[in-house]
């Protein structure tokens, strides 16, 4: 039977003709490609039947496939669901697949709160509380929350305001109205919380007017120095509404995807308005694409990128439309709460938008593409024939060990591929199974933790040590079955150890060493910044975590009542077992294990 009607003993005639999500499957079950369809049977009979007009990125994929699965569901709205989660989880090779997996940021109002404050957060919850951004970069939202500090007695910190506390160094500075210290009302506290509001919504008139007001009114009771400080805020927020990007008030919340495309790599640009105002943008290149017909490519882009926590704007202006805009709207609607509108715009200002947005997808991919591509290529070829290898290597992957007088030892991962660092694909581990200082013990347990993963096996492997870390290499990659290449590369002089017991010069300054020094020069400083945060940690940890019985709620208790670790030490059993939460027998732990750790 051959792969028309049979893959891996799966009769595609069998397969049924509903929607759902299928999974195609290279060697040792590694995912290479998550799609969806209304059809399922007929979607994977059009990948294998042999009359399947292929175009050869498919038909690569396709090569490589060994065995598939699928997932009914009963809609496409579940289908595209399952889809976005399968490929957050896998990030199959051929797959659209974003760069960046971080959440972006938003300022958090916890309006929800008796007394609302302002944080950064990156995770986005359906908790009643206000949300503004995305700011990507984040620097302008730095700017928003230094001039929210200095211009609005909004509180920051997270203490419990159930009983009054002494107020902190933000009161004496003037950048907060005391709530804890009861120093303000509820209802006078609330009109500090609007106008952070307004000011994070943009809403200029608005809010000038209500200091306006608020000023005049200050004057006619004889309160000159308040009014001069409204004055001042008045000058502040005039300045600060001045300096923004704004588009145009009435726009309303908008992301605007624009894109530029050469061959099977594209590059896109994504615009964030915020009531009417620019406050970010973002950029992708992705190189090899699967998807070419537009509108599947469209789809993708806003699957994807909208998977992440990242609340959908009333509005989504593109360049094509894109396929399945049905079931994509009532997703992005379950997102947002509400009707999330995708359309290519016929209005004159929103079609600048998008023309900046492609504009800006052009530069960036001549600044990311072609160019820098065949570079690159260039550069892995010459690394090929240096090293001997048996192909190009797309992707690099590097290992490094650092301990510092014994304690703390961490392994660290890093990954290159396509000219870039692939962040999403670093790792960092605390060694577990090696006690004291042993460099060849710790490599095999980092190298075996990380390469049971395949998904995170490169072309080729580079271990930042000598011939001792590359043996031990070797011996974990062929227990595991792993044949990808393999070097080591030690430093003063920087040469390159390989398996055959080849040595190669990397001080010729060529390309190729520049880039194999680059690899570990960055795993070698991931290691490092991860062992010294560890070592930091430690240097810093509270004495408070070392006493029984003493959770992080009484370790608050203990600072927010006294303020230091010293004052907590120059306290009375009395003083201590007075606090919620406490009584004699804690207290006197407390003192006892504080004078212990001097």
């Amino acid at each position: 039977m051959d792969k028309e009607q049979k893959i891996k003993g799966k009769e595609l005639s069998n397969i049924p003709k509903k929607p759902g999500v299928y999974i195609f499957k290279g060697s040792k079950e590694k995912v290479l490609y998550v799609g969806k369809a209304k059809n399922l049977r007929s979607r994977l009979m059009s990948y294998f039947r042999d009359s399947a007009n292929l175009d050869a990125r498919k038909a690569a994929m396709v090569k490589m496939v060994r065995d598939f699965s699928f997932i009914v569901t009963d809609n496409e709205l579940e289908a595209l669901i399952l889809e976005a989660n399968l490929i957050k989880q896998y990030k199959p090779r051929f797959n659209i697949i974003l760069r960046d997996d971080k959440n972006y940021p938003y300022i958090k109002l916890t309006i929800r709160e008796q007394w609302p404050r302002i944080e950064v957060v990156r995770g986005m919850k359906k908790d009643g509380n206000l949300y503004f951004g995305p700011y990507v970069p984040s620097q302008a939202m730095w700017e928003a929350i230094s001039f929210i500090r200095r211009n609005f007695l909004i509180r920051t910190c997270r203490y419990s305001l159930d009983k009054p506390i002494r107020p902190c160094i933000q009161y004496q500075m003037k950048r907060c109205a005391a709530p804890c210290a009861g120093l303000i009302s509820e209802k006078d506290y609330r009109k500090i919380v609007d106008e952070v509001i307004l000011f994070l919504k943009g809403e200029k008139k608005e809010l000038l007017n209500r200091l306006e007001e608020k000023m005049l009114s200050l004057s006619e009771e004889m309160r000159f120095e308040e009014a001069a400080e409204i004055r001042d805020r008045l000058f502040k927020l005039q300045r600060a509404f001045e300096s923004q990007k704004v588009v145009s008030p009435e726009l309303g919340d908008i992301d605007v995807i624009g894109y530029y495309k050469e061959g099977d790599n594209i590059a896109f640009n994504i615009l964030f308005v915020r009531s009417g105002v620019l406050i970010g943008a973002k950029d992708f290149f992705i190189d090899s694409i699967i998807a070419t017909d537009e509108s599947e490519m469209m789809h993708s882009i806003i699957e994807i990128f909208y998977a992440k926590e990242i609340i959908p704007p009333e509005v989504i202006l593109v360049n094509v439309m894109p396929d399945n805009v049905r079931a994509l709207k009532a997703w992005l609607k379950a997102k947002k709460g509400e009707n999330v509108n995708i359309e290519h715009p016929l209005d004159e200002r929103k079609l600048e938008l998008l023309h900046m947005a492609n504009e800006n997808a052009r530069l960036y991919f001549a600044m990311k593409g072609q160019d820098s591509r065949m570079k690159s290529e260039e550069i892995l070829t010459t690394l090929k024939d240096k090293l001997h290898l048996a192909k190009v290597p797309q992707s690099i992957g590097a290992f490094d060990v650092s301990t510092i007088q014994g304690s703390e030892s961490v392994g660290a991962f890093i990954y290159w591929e396509n000219g870039e660092f692939r962040k999403d694909n670093y790792r960092h581990l605390k060694i577990k199974g090696v006690l004291g200082v042993d460099d060849y013990a710790m490599m095999q347990e980092i190298v075996e933790r990380i390469l049971r993963k395949e998904e995170l096996v490169p072309d080729l492997i580079v271990i930042d040590g000598g011939k001792g870390q590359l043996e031990v290499a070797r011996k974990v990659m062929e227990d595991l079955n792993i044949k990808t290449a393999l070097i080591a590369i030690a430093k003063k002089p920087d040469r390159a150890f390989l398996v055959n017991d080849e040595i190669i010069d990397l001080e010729d300054k060529s390309k190729g060493s520049l880039l194999l020094k680059k690899i570990r020069d960055e795993v070698h400083r991931f290691a490092i910044s991860f062992h010294r945060k560890l070592r930091d940690k430690r240097l810093i940890e509270s004495p408070l975590e070392k006493i029984p019985g003493i959770g992080k709620k009484r370790r608050l208790e203990l600072l927010r009542h006294f303020g230091s670790i010293d004052n907590i030490r120059e306290a009375t059993v009395e003083e201590i077992a007075k606090i919620k939460g406490f009584n004699k027998k804690i207290a006197e732990k407390v003192i006892a294990s504080l004078y212990c750790n001097l």
